[in-house]
């Protein structure tokens, strides 16, 4: 009798890294061009200085690009991500400077928010059955009716929470390593990033997410509660966005109600841009890492080379265009 060789089922880190190859790949390459052409263009682009806001920038957008990836591999949108972020930010403030209370209680606060603002937005999606779009577009004017109303329309400031500014701009790696001051910040978003990938890839949750994007009508005649994965994925969401919600606090050591909107475009754009598709089912968290770099260094560089905000908004505007077409293509040759 002859044997057959049936193939071992990949590993983790093969999975990671043969999912969406190609499209991480040409997205590394665009970053390394936008760092040689900016470098190239001005002096100042590649100090140390501007090396370190650029990884600021990125762990805000990062995080929330991570929170965005979760809800678009289901096949689903968020358009709340940003104005959440700044909701739970307000939180932190009430609970950490109106209340007075410990800075791990606000920390907890402001997770929890988006965890339960995350999962109202998948009832509303799952149970309710309105679409993706409506229903984290109503969320997101809701919280940001919320923010202003919670706040007095004043900024909530941290001044009186000490270590609280050290979340997001102190450096554990620059007190070790003085030559590396890397923020926080940047930590934060690798381990919401590290958690995240393990959650898609080992666990049960991470498969229906996948598979909710694929096929859900064939997930649900198989006899799973597709409803109750949906919210969790957007409940875990939120709590991520309840994370960078403390980061951008952290680094402007107040909360600021009025902030929010347009965050969500870049977290969209950088998921798009790292290879996840906009009908569901595919993506990677390496992919989304690389496309909100993409997003923070262009920022940055327009910003070096003294370019209009408005002309960066348009810039902006024709990434998520390009980006959102590279993916009907890839779609199309699949």
């Amino acid at each position: 009798m002859t044997a057959v060789n049936t193939p071992s089922s990949p590993t983790f880190v093969t999975r990671l890294v043969e999912a969406g190859a190609h499209q991480k790949l040409l997205a590394f390459a665009s970053l390394i061009l936008l760092l040689i052409g900016f470098s190239i263009a001005s002096p100042n682009f590649m100090q140390t200085s501007n090396m370190i806001a650029i990884l600021q920038a990125t762990s805000v957008n990062g995080v929330l690009a991570v929170a965005a990836t979760l809800v678009i591999i289901t096949g689903g949108i968020d358009l709340s991500v940003g104005t959440l972020m700044t909701f739970c930010a307000v939180i932190a403030g009430v609970v950490l400077t109106n209340l007075g209370m410990p800075l791990p209680l606000g920390v907890l606060a402001a997770i929890a928010t988006g965890a339960f603002c995350g999962l109202c937005s998948g009832t509303f999606v799952a149970k309710m059955k309105i679409p993706p779009f409506i229903a984290t577009l109503g969320m997101m004017l809701i919280l940001k009716g919320l923010s202003l109303v919670i706040s007095g329309t004043r900024p909530i400031y941290f001044n009186d929470t000490p270590g609280f500014d050290q979340i997001s701009r102190g450096s554990l790696i620059g007190e070790i390593f003085p030559a590396l001051p890397i923020p926080n910040g940047v930590l934060i978003l690798f381990l919401v990033a590290g958690a995240a990938a393990y959650i898609l890839g080992r666990t049960v949750l991470g498969r229906y997410t996948f598979a909710l994007g694929s096929n859900e009508e064939a997930v649900r005649l198989s006899g799973v509660n597709t409803d109750l994965w949906k919210m969790a994925v957007y409940a875990l969401a939120g709590a991520i966005c309840g994370i960078a919600g403390i980061l951008i606090a952290s680094r402007l050591n107040s909360a600021q109600p009025a902030l929010g909107l347009g965050y969500e475009l870049e977290a969209i754009a950088a998921v798009v841009i790292g290879g996840t598709s906009l009908s569901g089912g595919r993506g990677t968290v390496l992919g989304t890492l690389i496309g909100a770099l993409i997003m923070a260094v262009l920022t940055n560089g327009l910003r070096v080379l003294s370019v209009a905000q408005e002309w960066q908004t348009v810039v902006t505007g024709a990434i998520i265009i390009l980006a959102v077409y590279a993916d009907m293509v890839r779609r199309r040759r699949s």
